[in-house]
């Protein structure tokens, strides 16, 4: 009669016996008999065969690892089971954090988007100010009273005691002046000046 390659042991108290002196067939035989049905109980919780398969290999390997400090209060495959069934929930408990942590970081980078574009425009800001600034005294006071003052031509030609036409000729030239102080936002200045015009 052929010898039975699979090792049976005869009770549960020589089968941890075995496992606690490192005897490679007794991990052997609970692989043999008891790993599929680990992976079918794994797939119950986690719906994925392959990470099912991970955990109970992963659960085989701390077994061996820890074979000497072990306690098995109940049965070795009840062992097993309690095993597959924690480190399958640990694993969806750390797929969630990890879920969680991802989008915080995707919530702080949208979050980060408003002060961007706040950084964005009180910079334009300060380059209106200082193309403003930079223009002759006249052009100067005609370019504000039109802008922030809303005032019309007419309105700043009596105000200031000068010709429509003159007025005009100030606003052409100040506005000549920033168009080039301000190039590199020119998407954002023709947006300014669409507003006045």
């Amino acid at each position: 009669m052929p010898p039975n390659p699979r090792v049976v042991f005869t009770n549960e108290q020589e089968l941890v016996q075995a496992l606690q002196n490192g005897d490679e067939k007794a991990v052997e035989s609970l692989f043999k008999s008891l790993y599929q049905r680990l992976c079918n109980y794994a797939n119950t919780i986690l719906n994925d065969i392959d990470e099912s398969e991970e955990v109970v290999q992963q659960v085989f390997v701390q077994l061996w690892e820890k074979r000497e400090t072990m306690e098995i209060t109940t049965s070795v495959q009840s062992y097993l089971f309690r095993a597959v069934r924690n480190t399958s929930l640990n694993k969806i408990k750390h797929a969630k954090v990890r879920q969680i942590y991802a989008e915080e970081v995707t919530a702080m980078a949208q979050q980060s988007e408003p002060a961007t574009v706040t950084t964005f425009h009180n910079e334009l800001q300060n380059q209106i100010h200082v193309a403003i600034e930079s223009l002759p005294e006249q052009c100067r006071l005609v370019f504000k009273l039109s802008r922030f003052e809303e005032l019309k031509y007419a309105e700043i030609a009596e105000q200031l005691g000068i010709s429509i036409k003159t007025v005009e000729n100030h606003m052409g030239k100040a506005l000549k002046i920033m168009r080039e102080q301000l190039k590199d936002y020119l998407t954002v200045w023709l947006l300014f000046i669409s507003l006045y015009i």
